[in-house]
């Protein structure tokens, strides 16, 4: 069996997270621990969700991708998705979609790019605020140039990724079980 990599992708708020956590439970697909300098949320944990870093030590790092994004580092290493890859041959990680061109890019069909939308942006508003986020860093978010770009499916993964509308989980979740099935 080949090693993959299901990259989701997709707007602050789309899901992005919901679905990597589904594709770890139901097909026990690696998590990929990615990087960044952003202080952790409650209940985050080093090493589980992030490897969190500071402005110095980030850059110790071997990177596959990195991006400065709503002023903090957000980057995943070789290492990393190698360490995944050696738990299981289908490994998960969520990007911005910069770091998805990156990765499909890069890894070519080792790159399983999955871009998530969600038609309402209020809905992404609502969902930023619902897992923690303060109002002051929503409003940062959707205001920056990276959230609007996010929004829709950049031209570079037009038909080199699969677009699923997530806006009711069931249907998503079919979605996502259909596309893991081209690969199984």
């Amino acid at each position: 069996m080949k090693n993959r990599v299901f990259v989701i992708t997709g707007a602050a708020g789309s899901g992005k997270t919901t679905v990597r956590d589904y594709l770890h439970d139901q097909y026990q697909m690696a998590r990929v621990i990615t990087h960044t300098t952003r202080p952790p949320r409650e209940n985050e944990r080093d090493g589980v969700d992030y490897y969190f870093e500071d402005d110095q030590s980030f850059f110790d790092n071997h990177f596959l991708e990195s991006v400065h994004y709503a002023g903090h580092y957000y980057g995943s290493s070789y290492e990393g998705l190698e360490n995944a890859w050696e738990k299981s041959p289908f490994a998960t990680i969520v990007l911005d979609t910069a770091g998805a061109i990156t990765y499909k890019q890069k890894l070519g069909e080792k790159a399983i790019i999955i871009f998530l939308q969600v038609g309402d942006t209020e809905e992404l508003k609502r969902r930023m605020q619902g897992r923690g986020d303060n109002a002051e860093m929503v409003a940062k978010r959707v205001s920056s140039k990276e959230y609007h770009r996010d929004l829709e499916m950049p031209h570079e993964l037009q038909g080199k990724a699969y677009q699923v509308v997530n806006q009711d989980w069931q249907q998503t979740r079919q979605q996502i079980d259909k596309i893991v099935e081209n690969y199984r």
